[in-house]
């Protein structure tokens, strides 16, 4: 007899938290996962705060030690975290709660931070919950305070030291192997970097960085110890990484200007970079920061930064009768760069925890009035390097509508001059070898697709949702489909009755659904179309179906990405076993990332790929054979006792089913 289930639920059943127990739980809801990247936001965290002191005018002097592979300090000379004893929490000092809670510390109040890196109050509480030790000393009030903890909890109370009258903190932490992994070590080279970012953000704040030298080896190239200070902040770092290489304007274009209702301010430093025969610079880059924080994705003040310094250019060439100044855009004024654009924002908006994109939608508008004025100031001053840049800027938009133009001639064919969909992302190499066409499930998976290809070979066309079934349809609603009139196109061979290889716009055609039974009919939908009407593609060995992962799973540092249920369970009863393992479902490939895109299912160095293929041809020549005609006419077809007769004669073949 069948074991009874209790099928009760009442409040016994509900459960809680508490404390820290849900980051170590979920650490990914808030570091983004538990992977290197994950690991060297620690002390980012830690860092911040430090600098929010600085920028607040309370700290002058912060050093970044390394001691060894899993442990980081890092000092400042601020006001140091408070030890009294919190009023909401009796026996508790203000420290501990600041440590030991979620959503607690001084930048919820603006009187204590005007800006600063983190709005949620849960920094330093989640490094202390993902760290197997974390030590704590303060100097304030006339003495050093210290307190231990580890894994969230305190492991001893508040202790009072010796008297000083030096002010700050003091925060030394080991990251968890029980989270990350017995591999997850600090690289110093990123250590280093972070430390030098936050320097020439915070201009005026000397950032000492120090490094066990057991932990550098010649290749890394950086000091055992040094100290970081831009008393010009980001306009002296831009200087030094830009001074040995040839710039087209004598001095940098800087400044900072702050936002209306003392809501922030914006700082820049911009310069423009060219090789040695005056052509644009590979070695250009535009880095943006908000509240001292990289925001690597970019955001709304990247937006206004860009919009100012385009329409600066745009305005000067009017100014100056230079009709070609109408063809610019901002692509070719960033295409050869070198910028930093950093915000300070009492309120700022992130998309996602670590904070990677600022989404105010007013701070574009902020940025780019700030910037306006005193770029047309500068380009108005000096004429000589005003002109320079315009023509800089003419010669590059020139080259992009030549380039557009030859690929628009190029990639059309000789017999059919037609104007490819606005949603088709083609891409730019010349000739059919080597170039792909991806057909992607969705508006959401072609976005994400586009940020993954490789420009140069990879086409992106999005899909609206399940094609025309074109064997169940008649030619009058299959002529009336533009969707699939417009792959025919794109392909460019033509159709079964006037196919010419010839003409053909990419070597292979990928179809690129998601691993899901709708993902798997669009795939067979569009197999279909293919069979029906241009046969000789597959012939030819041109189309191909990707195979996105289901599954991502995270153990540590490695991280292994599966296909199916099946071989979930089985790596988690084999290879995973008895171990903690984080697993990501992907509901689709729009939810996927860029990268993990890129990984997994479009690099021909990583991925995977099937190719569709057909019996051979007869003898006699025919375009197929009988029987795969007839199959494809029953399981396609508008009877449904055809496939019902097929699925109940082969479901005992069935191994591998995505569900």
């Amino acid at each position: 007899m069948a074991e009874q289930v209790n099928h009760s639920y009442d409040a016994s059943d509900i459960q809680v938290l508490e404390g820290l127990e849900p980051v170590r739980l979920r650490p990914g809801m808030y570091i983004g996962g538990t992977d290197e990247k994950a690991w060297h936001h620690l002390p980012i965290e830690i860092l911040d705060n430090s600098i929010d002191e600085a920028v607040a005018g309370f700290a002058k002097n912060i050093t970044v030690n390394l001691i060894d592979s899993k442990t980081i300090e890092i000092t400042d000379d601020g006001r140091g975290i408070p030890v009294a004893e919190h009023p909401k929490f009796p026996g508790k000092s203000a420290l501990e709660v600041i440590l030991t809670t979620l959503h607690s510390g001084g930048k919820f109040n603006n009187n204590v931070y005007k800006t600063s890196g983190g709005l949620h109050g849960v920094g330093s509480s989640v490094v202390n919950a993902l760290s197997s030790e974390m030590i704590v000393t303060i100097a304030r009030d006339g003495y050093e305070w210290r307190q231990t903890f580890s894994r969230g909890k305190p492991t001893s109370q508040m202790t009072r030291c010796d008297a000083t009258k030096k002010h700050g903190t003091k925060i030394r932490f080991t990251i968890d192997g029980e989270i990350f992994g017995d591999s997850a070590v600090f690289k110093p080279v990123k250590i280093y970097r972070m430390a030098r970012s936050k320097a020439f953000l915070s201009r005026g704040v000397h950032v000492e960085w120090m490094c066990n030298p057991e932990l550098l080896t010649e290749d890394m190239n950086i000091p055992v110890q040094t100290t970081f200070f831009y008393p010009n902040g980001v306009a002296d770092f831009l200087d030094e990484k830009t001074r040995d290489k040839p710039r087209i304007m004598p001095k940098i274009f800087s400044g900072a200007v702050d936002f209306p209702d003392d809501s922030g301010r914006v700082e820049w430093a911009l310069t423009f970079l060219t090789d040695e025969n005056g052509a644009a610079s590979d070695d250009g880059f535009f880095a943006s920061y908000c509240n001292t924080i990289a925001t690597i994705d970019g955001g709304t003040h990247e937006s206004g930064f860009k919009s100012a310094i385009t329409k600066g250019i745009k305005a000067y060439g009017e100014k100056v009768n230079n009709k070609s100044a109408t063809t610019i855009i901002s692509d070719d004024v960033f295409d050869s760069v070198a910028a930093i654009v950093s915000v300070f924002y009492k309120t700022p908006q992130f998309l996602g925890q670590t904070k990677e994109k600022l989404s105010n939608p007013e701070i574009a508008r902020y940025t780019e009035n700030a910037l306006r004025d005193p770029w047309d100031i500068f380009l108005a001053s000096d004429p000589k390097t005003a002109n320079a840049i315009l023509e800089f800027v003419i010669n590059l938009a020139n080259a992009r509508i030549k380039t557009k133009q030859v690929k628009e001639i190029a990639r059309k064919t000789p017999t059919k001059r037609i104007r490819m969909p606005a949603k088709l992302a083609d891409c730019s190499k010349h000739g059919v070898d080597g170039t792909e066409l991806f057909i992607v499930e969705g508006e959401s998976a072609g976005g994400t697709a586009k940020q993954a290809r490789d420009r140069a070979t990879q086409a992106i066309m999005p899909l609206r949702g399940k094609v025309l079934n074109v064997v169940s349809n008649s030619d009058e609603r299959f002529s009336a489909n533009k969707e699939l009139n417009e792959l025919i196109d794109i392909i460019g061979a033509g159709t079964a009755k006037d196919w010419d290889e010839s003409k053909l716009r990419y070597e292979k055609i990928i179809v690129m659904t998601d691993a899901d039974v709708d993902g798997s009919h669009i795939a067979s939908l569009l197999m279909a179309f293919f069979y029906q009407v241009m046969p000789q593609l597959i012939y030819g060995g041109h189309l191909y179906l990707s195979c996105p992962p289901l599954y991502k799973l995270t153990c540590g540092t490695e991280s292994v990405y599966v296909d199916s249920d099946e071989d979930l369970e089985k790596l988690k009863e084999t290879k995973y076993k008895n171990k903690k393992v984080e697993i990501s479902r992907f509901k689709g490939l729009g939810e996927m990332m860029p990268n993990q895109l890129k990984e997994t299912t479009m690099s021909p160095k990583t991925r995977r790929l099937i190719r569709v293929e057909l019996p051979p041809r007869t003898d006699d020549g025919a375009e197929d054979t009988e029987k795969t005609r007839t199959i494809v006419s029953e399981l396609m077809g508008k009877k449904p006792e055809f496939r019902f007769k097929f699925i109940t004669e082969h479901a005992q073949f069935v191994k591998d089913l995505f569900v």
